[in-house]
């Protein structure tokens, strides 16, 4: 990370972090982030933006809103760690769920019947996603 006090423009940002000059802009409207300023019509950042924007794509990883991390970012800090000890929860359903959809896919890759909704293997691990089920 940089950690001298020279700003970045935009597009330096955006090639450094991978994310795009309008998202960048769009996260600024959101109060997401925040420029230092203007070299001519582009914007400057401070170094630490990187930071922010790493948070944000971290968060964005993982299921969060913009929306949510908003609020989570002006979170009082006592209300912070409750709210992410619900969201490991979350992970931890979304993981389970994956992996049960590639123990799906790694038996369509090894079934033998010629389609695959005439497995009745395939058949019951489909029909366990369904909440009425």
């Amino acid at each position: 990370m940089d950690s001298g006090g020279e700003l970045l423009d935009i597009a330096e940002v955006a090639a450094r972090t991978g994310v795009a000059p309008s998202a960048l802009r769009y996260y600024e409207r959101l109060g997401l982030v925040e420029p230092a300023g203007r070299n001519g019509l582009r914007r400057t950042y401070r170094p630490e933006v990187l930071d922010r924007i790493a948070l944000i794509l971290n968060a964005r990883a993982t299921g969060f809103s913009l929306g949510e991390l908003k609020e989570l970012l002006r979170a009082a800090p006592g209300e912070v760690r409750p709210y992410l000890t619900g969201r490991i929860d979350v992970l931890d359903r979304r993981i389970d769920a994956m992996r049960e959809a590639r123990e799906r896919i790694s038996h369509a890759l090894t079934c033998r019947h010629p389609s695959l909704l005439d497995c009745p293997t395939f058949r019951t691990g489909l029909r366990d996603l369904l909440p009425g089920e």
